[in-house]
């Protein structure tokens, strides 16, 4: 058996689709024996309204493993985005948790034993738009949770490339402020 994973931390963002179909995952993963564990089941147990947490699911009745819960940083009120979130994008996640074992990011001889916490960003703006490509959006947010889960494996960005680069960095929104853009 693989050694045992106590906690990881990861993130990641993946745009490039038509407007509102960027997707910025941050997970954590960890033993369910352990504080992932007492995190998932406390979120799950602990419905909030408008936050409400679902497991990852490829279809009604088919949960995937490890066991992985979605919880949305966007206040949940309207119909259309609810189902967009509980269908497209909880396929997407899905089906990112899949591709990251069978990559071998995640072990497969812990499947059973790790959980995993997606939180989920969906912009708001998709409710409206009538001629959203579920197709992209399903394709981003599968890509954007398989690419958080590698991050958060594989502890990246590692510590020395942050020191290396922490001055070439500027954050994105920093920067539009500094140039008068917000």
């Amino acid at each position: 058996m693989s050694e045992k994973i106590v906690m990881r931390v990861g993130e990641a963002l993946v745009a490039g689709g038509p407007p509102g179909t960027a997707a910025e995952p941050e997970v954590v993963i960890g033993a369910l024996d352990g504080p992932v564990g007492n995190a998932f089941a406390t979120l799950l147990g602990d419905q909030v309204k408008g936050h409400s947490r679902v497991l990852a699911i490829l279809n009604t009745d088919v949960m995937v493993r490890p066991p992985t819960l979605m919880v949305s940083k966007v206040t949940v009120n309207k119909e259309r985005y609810t189902n967009i979130l509980m269908g497209t994008v909880q396929g997407a996640i899905a089906n990112g948790v899949l591709d990251s074992v069978r990559n071998g990011d995640i072990p497969k001889d812990q499947a059973n034993d790790l959980g995993i916490i997606v939180s989920v960003w969906l912009n708001p703006m998709v409710a409206d738009a009538d001629d959203l490509d579920h197709k992209i959006l399903f394709d981003i947010h599968r890509t954007a949770t398989a690419s958080a889960i590698h991050k958060a494996m594989n502890n990246e960005p590692n510590i020395d490339w942050l020191l290396e680069n922490q001055e070439s960095i500027t954050h994105k929104y920093y920067q539009m402020g500094l140039d008068g853009k917000i």
